[in-house]
């Protein structure tokens, strides 16, 4: 029988678990937009190494388990470089590091899919680079990404639990405290999945909402 009364009761830590979890997350998405678009332009670069290196990185992370780079942040990170990092920046980093090789990917196939005879057609026209990328690119390019990217986002807040590993607490890690202090598994993990839903619910709903304000731009 269910008794979600001692579970609620503990809603405060529930919300703390939640806070983490989309600090994280946003944290993470941030910088790995960041990473992808460096990523990309290894890949685009002209000098071969470049390439080969964005290319190499983008291979490696994508054929090995976030787990694993949590693991290798956190564990031999500070082993290499004398660099010892928390937790929290630890898994934000991890985070990071896996979420822009994925993103680095989406931008690419973005860019191919905006035909190269625009590009020619502004430079024919006499528009600079910084022009050409402003008023021609990016526009399209935010409106061919912005759901894949808002995938990805989901991806890492699905993601985020295994930064538990490292002892960072949050919102699955807090169903697990809760449930040894309640005894009720199921209604902890229930609650916690919950505020997943809420989470990424919202999420869903404002990239709906930005993709039609960007439809009506186009328009």
């Amino acid at each position: 029988m269910l008794d979600f009364g001692a579970t609620v009761a503990q809603t405060d830590y529930f919300l703390r678990g939640a806070a983490v979890t989309l600090a994280v997350s946003l944290l993470g998405a941030a910088l790995g937009i960041l990473v992808g678009t460096a990523l990309l332009l290894l890949r685009r670069a002209g000098l071969p190494p470049l390439r080969w290196l964005g290319e190499a990185y983008v291979s490696l992370v994508r054929g090995t388990p976030l787990l694993v780079q949590i693991f290798l942040v956190y564990y031999a990170l500070p082993g290499l470089t004398g660099i010892d990092l928390p937790a929290f920046p630890a898994g934000i980093l991890a985070l990071s590091l896996n979420s822009g090789a994925f993103v680095s990917e989406i931008l690419r196939g973005g860019l191919s899919a905006i035909p190269q005879g625009q590009l020619e057609a502004g430079a024919a026209l006499g528009l600079g680079r910084l022009v050409i990328w402003s008023r021609i690119v990016l526009p399209q390019l935010l409106r061919m990404v912005l759901p894949p990217l808002v995938n990805e986002f989901t991806i890492i807040v699905k993601a985020s639990p295994l930064l538990s590993v490292i002892t960072i607490v949050e919102l699955t890690r807090t169903a697990q405290n809760i449930m040894n202090t309640t005894y009720r598994p199921i209604e902890a993990f229930l609650v916690a999945a919950a505020f997943y839903f809420v989470i990424l619910f919202a999420l869903s709903s404002l990239a709906r909402g930005l993709e039609r304000r960007l439809a009506v731009r186009a328009a």
